[in-house]
């Protein structure tokens, strides 16, 4: 909130070790090039940096610049891969550690690490998973990367997909889509943007959901199920387990629907 700068653990820990660390809004900040020139960097890692680096960043370090993507690559390329694969259903995702290029996420793998997706995870559980063992596997390739003995492999055209930045409209949800996929949904867009739709006049988020026998009633049509909320779909039934009103805090769909007036209808 604000677009306030906060430091990173990375950055606590470094000042802690007395390491040598810059924070810059953007790295195309010319105080930020100054100093990255005057480090004469060996080698640089990205881990969810955020930004694109030009081709000037790229050449600096003599073993160029690596970074640690979310995704089995070629597929889900992009800003928000862990949140795609969710949505697509997919049953595994991982990280590859690539030698970076000036394309989005095209360039040659050094390595991957593969986790099953859990018809519970979230991006956020995925993600956490992701960070030790994407961490223990940079450990392990650094050596023979830096070593030379590590042959860079080119990422294959076939099967490259495309995982674009999220905005918080993506989080809506659409209750002519079918409900497994509006469950895949919720779990894909948490913790950001959050899965919502429009009821009484504001956003009701929802943290967690299942899916449920339909209704022939229209699609967006509200009703309970054994003392749960739950909205009718294209196929099936959204089951919503936990929810978050606005201004309030999460609480389960029974706590909801009993602090709630006039939930049935609608559509």
């Amino acid at each position: 909130r604000g677009r306030e700068l906060k430091p990173p653990p990375v950055k606590t820990l470094a000042q802690e070790l007395n390491i040598p660390v810059i924070q810059p809004g953007r790295l195309r900040e010319p105080e930020a090039m100054e100093q990255l020139k005057e480090w004469q960097p060996d080698l640089i890692v990205v881990a969810a940096f955020g930004q694109i680096l030009r081709r000037e960043v790229l050449e600096l370090p003599r073993h160029g610049c690596i970074n640690m993507h979310a995704s089995l690559l070629p597929r889900w390329r992009g800003a928000a891969p862990v949140n795609a694969a969710i949505l697509a259903g997919d049953h595994e995702t991982g990280m590859t550690i690539m030698k970076m290029d000036v394309g989005l996420d095209t360039g040659p793998m050094l390595s991957k690490v593969s986790t099953l997706i859990s018809r519970d995870d979230t991006t956020g559980s995925v993600l956490e998973r992701l960070s030790t063992l994407g961490a223990d596997l940079l450990m392990q390739t650094l050596p023979d990367y830096i070593s030379g003995t590590l042959t860079p492999q080119a990422q294959p055209e076939e099967g490259a997909t495309y995982a674009p930045l999220l905005k918080k409209e993506d989080g809506h949800l659409d209750f002519s889509r079918p409900a497994a996929e509006l469950e895949r949904r919720v779990r894909a867009m948490n913790p950001w943007p959050g899965a919502w739709f429009e009821w009484q006049g504001n956003l009701l988020k929802v943290m967690r959901a299942s899916v449920s026998e339909g209704t022939e009633r229209d699609p967006g049509t509200r009703f309970t199920v054994e003392g749960r909320p739950a909205v009718t779909t294209s196929e099936g039934a959204l089951l919503l387990e936990e929810v978050q009103p606005a201004g309030k805090k999460v609480m389960s769909g029974k706590s909801f629907l009993a602090g709630s007036r006039d939930w049935e209808g609608g559509g």
